[in-house]
């Protein structure tokens, strides 16, 4: 078995996310979204905070087959930042580059 390093979230603004107090803490983030949109599907609009203690978010999959940094459905970036989005997309990977 062969384990790589994941690109981290190295920074999330979303502050209305249960997984976001001073950074994201889950343990990884996944991301999807389609017309344009590359959506934290991690995102959770709760009022408890959740995730780990302590820990170094990274990005878990990627479903954008369409972004440049996916290579085989993983992200390839060096790291990535979680922003706020329009409309219905809550919480977006602001490194996504349409390919």
């Amino acid at each position: 078995m062969t384990t790589m390093e994941m690109p981290h979230v190295s920074e999330c603004t979303v502050s209305d996310c249960s997984y976001n107090h001073d950074g994201c803490h889950a343990f990884a983030i996944n991301v999807a979204g389609e017309n344009g949109s590359a959506d934290c599907t991690t995102f959770i609009p709760l009022s408890a905070k959740g995730g780990l203690e302590r820990v170094t978010s990274m990005v878990g999959a990627c479903q954008r087959a369409d972004c440049t940094h996916n290579q085989n459905l993983e992200c390839s970036a060096p790291n990535i930042r979680v922003g706020i989005g329009s409309g219905d997309h809550a919480a977006n990977c602001l490194t996504y580059s349409p390919s």
